[in-house]
């Protein structure tokens, strides 16, 4: 097995069957800067989620998810106030994360939305600097330890940090799932991806088509 897969070609995971006690329902930087009226993107994203509803199923969703036996996950991103620890700071869209002061450690920008505040027994993905929530942080740790084998995304954004950790998780061999009313984006075009990458690199599906799997 190469090692930058979870599960070798023969036990890989996608298109199995769902057992929601090995599922984990993973929401990506569900945080005031994008959710919350003052935070510095939420202009940016809020159409979007109004469109959608996606920060209220979210949330109803964390909770069905917990009482069935699946595995919740928050992957929240920060950085230091002078972006010294910001990946790619030169560059794209987290050079706007470092001009911009965005996700500023400790800050009520950083901090959880109400709605999608961590319970006990849940995961909180340490470290994540970047886009895709694999690469530095201890995720992909804490889907083996925990015995994981799909994994279903929703977060912001769609076309980015959503569709990053995306393609990443299915490199790896997990099954995936892509909430395509529980991720929101600053454009329609941006969001158009659930209707175009998503479907090559995991099984898109609405919120109410997932819960009937729960």
């Amino acid at each position: 097995m190469s090692a930058d897969r979870t599960f070798a070609p023969a036990e890989a995971k996608g298109g199995t069957s769902v057992d929601t006690k090995k599922t984990a329902v993973l929401f990506i930087e569900y945080q005031n800067e994008f959710t919350t009226e003052g935070g510095k993107l939420h202009g940016a994203v809020k159409e979007c989620m109004d469109e959608t509803g996606m920060l209220e199923k979210s949330s109803a969703l964390a909770s069905k998810a917990r009482t069935a036996g699946a595995k919740v996950f928050h992957a929240p991103i920060s950085f230091k106030e002078d972006a010294s620890d910001n990946p790619n700071k030169g560059l794209g869209i987290l050079a706007g994360c470092a001009g911009d002061k965005l996700f500023t450690e400790g800050s009520w920008n950083a901090d959880f939305h109400p709605s999608m505040q961590p319970q006990p027994g849940d995961v909180v993905v340490q470290n994540k600097r970047g886009l895709d929530a694999f690469p530095g942080t201890d995720l992909e740790a804490q889907l083996k330890a925990n015995g994981i084998e799909t994994v279903v995304l929703a977060g912001f954004l769609t076309n980015c940090c959503v569709e990053s950790t995306m393609r990443t998780a299915y490199e790896k061999g997990f099954n995936v799932i892509t909430l395509t009313d529980a991720c929101a984006t600053t454009s329609k075009e941006g969001q158009a991806v659930t209707g175009g990458s998503y479907g090559m690199f995991s099984t898109p599906m609405t919120v109410a088509d997932y819960e009937k799997m729960l």
